[in-house]
């Protein structure tokens, strides 16, 4: 089983990226489900949410205390809110950032980054304000290999339509993958 942890803010689209991986996985033949945690509930705030897939039945249904993988959709989060915590020991992140990859690799449990500036991507792709959500799911699909590129792709596109499949497309061709 592989263990997600999401970070964003409030209107960055944290939990519809998620549901779009859970029904990736499903629509393959494998097991997902994403718990998420909003707090405050105001845009802008900072949410996170719990993601877990396997190739059989998960019946665990606590946050993710120790993940494979960190997702964080915004960088300034780093400094607000202790987002590498519990980060397994060779573990993985991926980061929405425009930020070298020096910043991001001081923490001891990383092993692996992609970094990718999705926020650029969806104001290009998609129109200014646009949440980075489906740019960082190309980012996460190229740095973990843990989603099916390809059935990835055929979701965003029948869930939010042919832009939002260029921006992954887009972040997935430019994600820059670090090993450590």
């Amino acid at each position: 089983m592989k263990e997600i942890r999401l970070h964003g803010r409030g209107g960055q689209g944290v939990v519809k990226a998620a549901q779009l991986i859970v029904k990736t996985i499903v629509n393959q033949g494998g097991f997902a489900h994403f718990i998420p945690f909003f707090g405050v509930e105001r845009k802008g705030s900072p949410v996170y949410g719990f993601l877990r897939i396997d190739d059989k039945p998960i019946r665990l249904k606590t946050q993710v205390y120790e993940p494979h993988c960190l997702v964080i959709m915004d960088d300034t989060l780093l400094d607000s809110v202790p987002v590498f915590e519990g980060l397994r020991q060779d573990g993985t992140v991926v980061i929405n950032s425009c930020k070298d990859f020096d910043v991001f690799a001081a923490h001891q449990n990383v092993k692996k980054i992609g970094i990718v500036d999705a926020t650029s991507i969806a104001a290009e792709k998609i129109g200014k304000n646009m949440p980075p959500n489906t740019a960082v799911l190309g980012a996460l699909a190229k740095t973990t290999g843990f989603i099916n590129w390809d059935a990835l792709q055929r979701e965003i596109e029948k869930t939010f339509g042919v832009t939002n499949l260029s921006a992954a497309q887009q972040a997935f061709e430019t994600t820059a993958v670090h090993i450590i």
